[in-house]
């Protein structure tokens, strides 16, 4: 996963911490009880934990940057258990969470089938039942500005429900806004 220095930034800055907090999580979270224990798939800097940890007892990131995985750690580890990995092929036992979520990062995933393997990764450490949900940035000029010199891939949100479907997910719901969409599913009891 490759990040420019804007975005490296903007991702760690207060103001980012403060749009997470009070708009992203709330909207993409919106409705959904994420139960006591949830897992965050790319937490990057951490600008969700304060806002996630509002919503569940237990908290659980798994970060494939090995810095970043460090500097949550040390900034968020008496709040949160950190692991180091990837989330197209987590080092956790199935069925482990209430809830999965991630946010504004599956853009920085490499390629569509990795998505995918991210989705599957989702479902099997989710619990019957259990909750997927988050957010990602629309494709356009201003995104990909941004994102110069970084991994882009977005997922268009018009396809998201049937790969997450294939997958294997239930209740499968994307809503699209101004300049993201969010998504939630449930793995089948």
């Amino acid at each position: 996963m490759a990040m420019n220095i804007f975005h490296r930034l903007l991702c760690r800055s207060s103001m980012w911490e403060r749009t997470t907090a009070t708009r992203i999580v709330p909207w993409a979270l919106s409705g959904l009880d994420l139960g006591a224990e949830a897992l965050e798939i790319g937490p990057g800097y951490g600008a969700n934990v304060s806002a996630l940890l509002d919503r569940t007892t237990t908290l659980t990131g798994i970060e494939i940057d090995q810095a970043l995985a460090a500097r949550l750690r040390a900034r968020h580890g008496g709040a949160m258990t950190v692991i180091d990995g990837d989330g197209t092929d987590m080092p956790l036992p199935p069925e482990e969470f209430d809830s999965v979520v991630c946010f504004t990062m599956l853009h920085h995933v490499p390629t569509a089938w990795q998505q995918d393997a991210l989705f599957a990764e989702a479902l099997r450490v989710l619990r019957p039942g259990g909750v997927f949900a988050g957010s990602d940035g629309l494709d356009g000029r201003l995104f990909r500005l941004m994102h110069l010199g970084d991994t882009c891939v977005p997922v268009p949100p018009e396809t998201a429900a049937y790969r997450l479907r294939r997958i294997g997910f239930t209740d499968v719901e994307v809503d699209t806004g101004t300049s993201s969409f969010r998504f939630r599913a449930r793995r089948p009891d």
